[in-house]
């Protein structure tokens, strides 16, 4: 359930302030959801109860001020409510012996018996909405929903489908883990394995949308990142013998460690070629290479599609400047991956690795091939890497058009700028 515009009334805030308080939400609603479905069990009715703290900040900061950890008093306000709910219930006393005595206070939860459970509720959210019960795409909508905070219309552009398509599998799989009574925990032993890998996904999902968002007029969604990264560090430590965990964990830590130059002054991207290698985050790169060992050391066969991933971000991280990269071993690591998890998107980074090993006329051809893709028909970054292969063949004309058409099918405004940028510096 999305938060809905109200009409003015007296003493509602301005659109500036319901604005400000709006991305506060937005920031935070992942955990307060998470916290609150612990205490009421319904994912729906956690997340109405979420929107229902998001309107009493609405009518009570702009009076009062907002506090000073807007996060805390949205938590408070939504367990208040999730208390209420519970004791309004013909069932209270048993709910109430499951959730323990300290419901009304925002104290830390209790260190949990179990030594291999884990007392995250962020952890629990996600693998609730990765239960099985649900469809893949459902899983994916309604984590991303949930814990990504991303709107129906958001999610429906990263996905390629109607925005109606998506409210509809977000609102079915909230039905469906209600009526299964699917139980809001982070599962054990066999359960918990069959999970992973869409757990996986669903945490990559949510590291990239903050990397890069889909839409809107920032390019970067850091709290997502933070939250995603964190996410893999404690399924790491859970589960110390996956190494597509470990995989998965060291992709982040090397991809995180480039965000703080991956933006000019002016919120811009930054091209990797650009970067300040000596600005990228070396405790975070040192994270990474160790979670990389962890997972060569504890893979039964051949590498996954997470440890190769790793593995090529790894490449871009040992390589102190653009020009030492070692293009050939990652366009060698793609073709490995395009084998292991095959993709037209996969393909096309791998088009990109060629260009830097073999020249772009080959590279050239390996795009080509991938343009009648239905995945790619409305990705921006195919006619933006034929742009780029197309201006390092001298023929500027077409690059220009690939470029202005890069730049009508990004959703992010940043982006848009400096494709339509790429598109004007071409001579004639």
């Amino acid at each position: 359930m999305e938060a809905q515009p109200t009409p003015a009334r007296p003493g509602a805030p301005d659109s500036a302030a319901a604005h400000a308080i709006e991305t506060v939400f937005r920031l935070e609603s992942p955990r307060v959801v998470a916290g609150v479905a612990r205490i009421v069990r319904d994912i729906g009715i956690a997340e109405e109860l979420a929107q229902d703290a998001l309107v009493a900040a609405l009518e009570r900061w702009p009076r009062d001020g907002v506090p000073d950890n807007p996060g805390a008093w949205l938590m408070a306000a939504a367990r208040h409510r999730a208390v209420d709910l519970v004791r309004r219930r013909e069932t209270y006393a048993r709910k109430l012996a499951e959730i323990g005595r300290d419901l009304e206070t925002t104290a830390a939860p209790e260190v949990p018996a179990d030594p291999d459970d884990i007392d995250d509720d962020l952890l629990r959210l996600v693998f609730t909405t990765c239960h099985p019960v649900l469809s893949a795409e459902a899983r994916t909508a309604l984590t991303l929903r949930l814990l990504g905070g991303l709107t129906t219309a958001e999610i429906a552009r990263a996905h390629l489908v109607p925005e109606s398509t998506i409210a509809q599998r977000v609102v079915r799989a909230k039905r469906t883990l209600a009526r299964r009574n699917v139980a809001f925990e982070v599962p054990c032993g066999p359960e918990r394995e069959a999970r992973l890998g869409s757990v996986l996904d669903v945490i990559y999902l949510i590291f990239n949308e903050g990397y890069a968002a889909t839409t809107g007029d920032d390019l970067l969604r850091p709290g997502l990142c933070e939250d995603a990264l964190r996410l893999a560090r404690v399924l790491s430590a859970l589960m110390p013998k996956e190494a597509e965990v470990h995989g998965l964990t060291a992709l982040l830590e090397f991809q995180a460690s480039r965000t703080a130059v991956r933006t000019g002054p002016d919120g811009g991207p930054v091209l990797l070629k650009d970067q300040n290698r000596r600005r990228w985050n070396r405790m975070l790169i040192a994270r990474g290479v160790r979670a990389l060992e962890r997972a060569e050391a504890t893979a039964t066969g051949a590498p996954g599609p997470y440890a190769l991933q790793a593995a090529i971000a790894a490449c871009h991280a040992h390589a102190y400047t653009y020009e030492e990269t070692d293009w050939r071993a990652i366009a060698t690591l793609y073709g490995l991956l395009a084998a292991r998890a095959p993709s037209p998107v996969v393909e096309l980074n791998r088009a990109v690795a060629v260009s830097m090993a073999d020249g772009p006329a080959e590279a050239l051809r390996l795009v080509d091939a991938l343009a009648a893709e239905p995945a790619l028909r409305e990705y921006h970054l195919l006619p933006s890497v034929r742009g780029d292969l197309l201006s390092r063949l001298g023929r500027p004309a077409e690059a220009r058009a690939e470029f202005e058409r890069a730049a009508a099918l990004a959703g992010n405004e940043k982006e848009r700028a400096l494709l339509r940028r790429r598109a004007e510096e071409l001579p004639g």
